[in-house]
């Protein structure tokens, strides 16, 4: 009966990594539910095995109690991405858009997007920089900080600052002011007395958003991106393009 037991949680722990595994490929090409749909399925499937196994009440009864708990915790890990995604966006008075075209939109000087590693909050140059200036605006600033006042209920969120320019000058050139600029940004949200470890990066021109071949276009990809990840590990390089 022992050896059955042990086949048994083997049986659920293949299982399960089944699913992971499709969930993992699903995410490359299509998502489809929210982040706290799939952390709490699998912290279901999760917490059914490990109150299956626990002593004390029938089987039965200890695995729902351990699917209830499972699905708290693994909804917990999307919930913290979508709702600090959405407290981010009520901060900076608008709404999360994860449309890919959003950018292009002149109305919108700033864009609060996610997906399931990460937050991002892109800012248009113009919102950020005077004319030929590598330092926020005082209202830039101010602005800035509202993303603070989200980061400090999430002191474990590690923040990546990273700036882009458009492909007028040298690679050089725009990498060094794309550098300066993100670590200008990143200063700015350190200095405000959050606890997260901020990283700054410039990409210069690369991964432009639209071809460099108007004037308009070049505006757009002159841009700071924020990202907050809840997973160190999960970071990205933001100047390759996946």
């Amino acid at each position: 009966m022992k050896f059955l037991s042990v086949y048994k949680q083997f049986l659920i722990f293949f299982i399960i990594t089944i699913l992971l595994s499709g969930c993992a490929q699903k995410r490359d090409y299509e998502y489809t539910g929210s982040k706290t749909q799939t952390g709490a399925i699998i912290g279901g499937i999760l917490g059914a095995l490990i109150g299956a196994t626990t002593k004390g009440n029938s089987k039965a009864k200890r695995a729902l109690i351990g699917g209830v708990i499972g699905a708290g915790v693994g909804g917990a890990i999307g919930y913290s991405i979508d709702e600090q995604a959405k407290e981010v966006a009520k901060e900076l008075d608008t709404k999360v858009d994860n449309n890919s075209d959003a950018i292009k939109n002149e109305d919108n000087d700033l864009i609060v997007s996610n997906t399931d590693k990460y937050v991002k909050i892109t800012l248009k140059e113009s919102m950020v920089f005077a004319t030929d200036s590598a330092y926020p605006t005082n209202e830039a600033a101010q602005r800035i900080n509202k993303i603070s006042k989200v980061l400090k209920n999430y002191p474990n969120t590690t923040v990546q600052v990273v700036g882009f320019t458009d492909n007028r000058g040298s690679y050089l050139y725009n990498l060094k002011l794309s550098e300066k600029r993100a670590l200008n940004v990143g200063q700015v949200l350190y200095d405000s007395g959050i606890k997260n470890e901020v990283f700054s990066k410039g990409c210069s021109y690369e991964k432009p958003i639209v071809p460099n071949d108007s004037l308009e276009n070049m505006a757009l990809n002159r841009r700071v991106e924020i990202y907050l990840y809840q997973d160190i590990n999960k970071i990205v390089d933001p100047c390759k393009k996946y």
